[in-house]
């Protein structure tokens, strides 16, 4: 990520989904290859001799190899996709912006700068509730939430976005205002956050052609 900042750019923090979506494959990690040794012995045993009678020793061969097929299935096929995934989706947020990666192989990459967040929400479900994490809607102001997803202790990282978005350099907010102002959709653009503590919104108004009141 070093490598990847803008000049006096810093990073803030770091952080992975919530693992709570690992436990069914940690469980599965734990149990399939006891199980299968479990049954591997059984077999070799020569116990399913005694419920079938068909099979024969010959069979102990192969029974096995299926277990161990088995159990390499689940682990591979199932476990271990599920534990990279996790491992390679990263959330970076730093003094600019929040970037989201997502895949190994076949990268992808979301980057929202600070400057254009107008809104930060948090949604949790119940065991999101019970765990911290939950869901962090950002609202760029372009009618659609980016949403990063399982985001652990998600209320301390939104007070983290929250705290990088006060402390952005007064020129940064300015431009991506003015960046708003030549959308559409945006509102006109008013300079709020550079007026002077004693002028009023009146006084503003008189400033871009209205009527002098005071």
């Amino acid at each position: 990520m070093r490598k990847d900042l803008l000049p006096g750019e810093q990073v803030i923090t770091v952080t992975r989904p919530q693992p709570r979506k690992l436990a069914f494959p940690g469980l599965l990690f734990i149990l399939v290859p006891a199980l299968g040794a479990f049954a591997s012995a059984w077999i070799v045993k020569g116990e399913p001799a005694r419920l079938v009678p068909l099979i024969t020793g010959e069979w102990t061969f192969w029974l096995v190899a299926v277990c161990v097929a088995g159990v390499a299935w689940i682990l591979l096929g199932y476990c271990l996709p599920r534990l990279l995934r996790w491992h390679a989706t990263r959330y970076e947020l730093t003094s600019r912006r929040i970037v989201a990666r997502y895949g190994m192989l076949r990268r992808r990459d979301v980057q929202i700068s600070l400057a254009s967040v107008r809104h930060v929400g948090v949604s949790q479900s119940l065991w999101q509730r019970i765990l911290r994490s939950g869901n962090i809607s950002l609202d760029t102001g372009h009618g659609e939430d980016t949403v990063i997803p399982d985001v652990p202790e998600a209320a301390k990282f939104r007070n983290f976005v929250l705290d990088a978005i006060d402390e952005l350099p007064v020129g940064v907010m300015y431009e991506a205002d003015r960046a708003r102002e030549n959308d559409g959709d945006a509102p006109p653009y008013r300079p709020w956050n550079i007026r002077e503590p004693w002028d009023t919104r009146e006084q503003w108004d008189t400033r871009e052609g209205g009527r002098d009141e005071r």
